[in-house]
């Protein structure tokens, strides 16, 4: 099983401080679905894997949400991929759940979902510290793009052992598909 975790805020779409509220707010950052049309013609499951704090700040609600998430699965269908799944944290730190990054909750519920036995070759790519410590604290692969948070994040934090760091999610998503490919080609 081929399993890819995105992060949305910063990765795929433009983030903001005061949150992406709407879907007139939701911004695509340049490539992104490009990127995550290429990831799933390659026969990724891609899964789009964020933290959602604004839902339980009451500054957007679950509808409002969702209506991002249709547009999001809308313009990747319509370049020709596809994304397997869409989870999201809609608790506050506060809350101290299990699901929010960088927790690895999330990404351990996908990997159980889909029969993932060996999460060691999984990816997740990035912006914050938090996306890179989720996938690492699960096992996986942190890769860091250096769009929204990320060249901050690449700046001031202690990056994970073994983090793979790209200009965006269309250079990213290239050096996987490549990686796969001469994987493949050497069996």
């Amino acid at each position: 099983m081929k399993l890819i975790f995105l992060d949305r805020d910063g990765v795929i779409n433009h983030d903001s401080e005061a949150y992406i509220k709407n879907v007139d707010e939701f911004e695509l950052l340049p490539g992104s679905i490009e990127a995550i049309a290429n990831l799933s013609q390659a026969g990724f499951n891609v899964i789009v894997c964020t933290n959602q704090s604004g839902v339980g700040r009451g500054l957007f609600s679950m509808e409002e949400l969702n209506e991002i998430h249709i547009k999001l699965h809308q313009l990747v269908d319509q370049a020709g991929g596809s994304i397997s799944a869409i989870i999201f944290c809609p608790h506050v730190p506060e809350d101290n759940c299990n699901c929010r990054k960088p927790k690895p909750g999330m990404i351990l519920d996908i990997c159980e979902r889909f029969n993932v036995d060996n999460i060691s070759n999984i990816m997740m790519i990035g912006d914050s510290i938090r996306d890179l410590e989720a996938i690492s604290n699960a096992g996986g692969i942190p890769l860091l793009v250096k769009t929204g948070n990320g060249k901050k994040t690449l700046m001031k934090e202690k990056l994970p052992l073994g983090t793979l760091v790209f200009e965006n999610l269309l250079e990213a998503s290239e050096y996987i598909i490549e990686k796969e490919q001469r994987e493949n080609a050497e069996e």
